[in-house]
């Protein structure tokens, strides 16, 4: 589940906790760059679309784009621990890994070998290493010195150690993000040679040992974790939300398999209504509309529910993105800086945890917080994360594009550095006087994050390249635990009927 950073579970506006996952240039856009993409802008919604050649992109946004996925690349590439492979959950404030930040970072590194930012040699060298770390680490069911348990990972393990931090819970979703990182990884480092024999071999250890069905105390339900303090979580995981990969590798398992009727059990909960404008499958914070797609190319294929809508998945979170835009430009609230090209709602570092008057204004604001807008719940305190925008890339470039522009020509320095985007920024507080717990407020101008975090850093890479090139989906498309998954759960059509798996 998305936490804070110190580990406390977030709760959703139903005082349930908050499901899911981990959690975390200068400004060089040119003139010609804003009114290429700025055109979109006046244009209506387009109509639901189908899976498309990869992406031929002008000059100047090929350059943009290849710049911001480099940078968000290095950020996994030069904070993972060099033994044992952990990247961290934030930096630079220094913290303890985050095991989803490490399926990111595990996906990140096919990537960049692909894009030649490391060699390949260097990629495969670094999974290797991770892979076998985390395959080597204990398991069982202590209270402290331990990795993990019955092949599921803890959230939260000590980044030079690899034991679990504190009292944080065995993760059900976490480890599923693990687990997509590692996939990636088989069947991207496909070459007959012995490093990436190993690298296929670890994989497929590290995945067939996850006892999925031991994390059903409710089945066909499964819960979102288990402490040794406590025992299981008293919540199973229920829809729509990030945890749609989470089932399909469950229900992939040619070892611990959780039943079909677990996903029956997962989408009956599903909210379909209108937001803005668009109808569609609704969840709050964009980043449940992204994570599953980071690894899983869902055009075309469809199950039962989106069968009977006539629409995908992926259409249902292109819609997501416009409703989200729309919320923005409409802007409720009155936040300072919103509109068309200022938008992203999910959940993410916050300036403070505190209510202040802003212009006579009574004004509360959030450090870590599950923000977002849907039918479901409305979380906004003028907070952007400018990764809310980049990982539905795929989805509506039209208008995601446009904002990332944007919001580099208007805050360059203050929002880019060298590992990309600033995990959020608040134009509304604007006063250096108030105390914040990450970051900095420049008078006049707002609240700026000073750290990026790992599982926000994830789909701005993965989401960007699947824009470009389909990378990711193309890769996985190849895995036959994807695919069994897929077919277990009753996805049909598209590359799906295509697929040799």
């Amino acid at each position: 589940m998305r936490r804070s950073a110190d580990g406390l579970t977030e709760k959703g506006a139903d005082g349930k906790p908050f499901a899911p996952s981990s959690r975390p240039l200068a400004a060089f856009a040119t003139l010609a760059v804003a009114l290429l993409f700025g055109l979109a802008l006046c244009r209506p919604a387009p109509q639901p679309v189908s899976p498309r050649a990869p992406a031929i992109l002008e000059p100047a946004a090929e350059t943009f784009l290849d710049d911001l996925e480099q940078r968000t690349f290095r950020w996994f590439w030069d904070l993972a621990d060099p033994a044992t492979g952990l990247v961290p959950d934030r930096a630079p404030t220094p913290s303890f890994s985050s095991v989803a930040a490490v399926g990111f970072g595990l996906t990140a590194y096919t990537i960049g070998a692909e894009r030649g930012w490391v060699t390949r040699e260097e990629a495969a060298g670094r999974a290797a290493a991770t892979l076998r770390f985390l395959l080597d680490a204990p398991q069982g069911d202590l209270a402290k010195g331990e990795t993990g348990y019955h092949g599921l990972y803890y959230h939260f393990l000590d980044m030079k150690t690899g034991r679990r931090f504190k009292t944080i819970e065995l993760s059900t979703i976490d480890t599923a993000l693990l687990a997509a990182g590692v996939l990636s990884c088989q069947s991207y480092f496909v070459r007959d040679d012995a490093l990436e024999a190993r690298i296929r071999a670890d994989a497929d250890l590290l995945y067939r040992r996850i006892e999925w069905d031991w994390a059903q105390p409710r089945p066909p339900g499964i819960a979102m974790g288990w402490t040794p303090e406590e025992g299981y979580h008293s919540w199973n995981w229920r829809g729509y939300d990030e945890s749609m990969i989470l089932f399909i590798l469950a229900l992939g398992s040619p070892t611990h398999p959780v039943a079909p009727a677990a996903w029956e059990e997962f989408v009956r909960t599903y909210r379909w209504g209108t937001f803005e404008g668009q109808t569609y499958v609704n969840f709050s914070p964009l980043f449940g509309h992204q994570y599953s797609h980071v690894w899983i190319d869902f055009r075309g294929i469809r199950d039962r529910p989106m069968r009977e809508k006539g629409i995908d998945y992926f259409e249902n979170s292109r819609r997501a993105t416009y409703a989200h835009r729309a919320y923005a430009v409409e802007n409720p609230s009155g936040w300072r800086g919103y509109g068309p090209d200022v938008w992203g709602l999910t959940a993410c570092d916050g300036p403070v945890d505190a209510e202040l008057s802003i212009g006579g204004r009574l004004r509360t604001f959030h450090t870590y917080w599950p923000r977002g807008v849907s039918l479901i719940y409305v979380n906004d305190d003028g907070t952007i994360a400018p990764t809310a925008a980049a990982g539905s890339t795929p989805f509506a470039p039209e208008i995601v594009l446009p904002a990332l522009l944007e919001m580099k020509r208007r805050w360059g320095d203050q929002i880019l550095n060298r590992y990309g985007f600033v995990d959020a920024f608040n134009p509304t507080l604007t006063d250096p006087g108030v105390s914040v717990q990450h970051g900095r407020i420049a008078a006049g101008v707002g609240w700026f994050d000073g750290d990026q975090l790992g599982i926000d850093q994830g789909p701005i890479v993965a989401m960007i390249e699947n824009y470009r090139s389909e990378l990711v989906w193309r890769t996985l498309r190849n895995n036959p635990y994807i695919v069994r998954g897929l077919r277990r759960a009753g996805f049909t059509g598209g590359w799906l009927e295509r697929s040799a798996n």
